[in-house]
């Protein structure tokens, strides 16, 4: 994990929970990334790609959403 950084714009704190098979109506085991603030980059329902780094995750992005992203990080990096 490389923590802050030049180019990095912290958007909130996110919880992360092992969502278990059966429960809470879910079909299949997998991690959930709750935090508001992903829905402006990532619009329920696209669907995108998780690749795994030293210490976490990362997500990759689509076209569309790296403009999102893009445009987030140009708004919090201003303020």
């Amino acid at each position: 994990m490389s923590g802050p950084g030049e180019g990095k714009i912290k958007i909130g704190k996110a919880d992360v929970y092992i969502h278990v098979k059966g429960k809470s109506g879910a079909s299949v085991t997998h991690v959930d990334i709750e935090l508001d603030e992903l829905n402006e980059i990532m619009k329920p329902g696209e669907k995108s790609f998780v690749g795994s780094k030293k210490g976490g995750v990362f997500i990759g992005l689509k076209k569309e959403m790296i403009s999102r992203a893009e445009k987030r990080a140009k708004r919090d990096d201003k303020a």
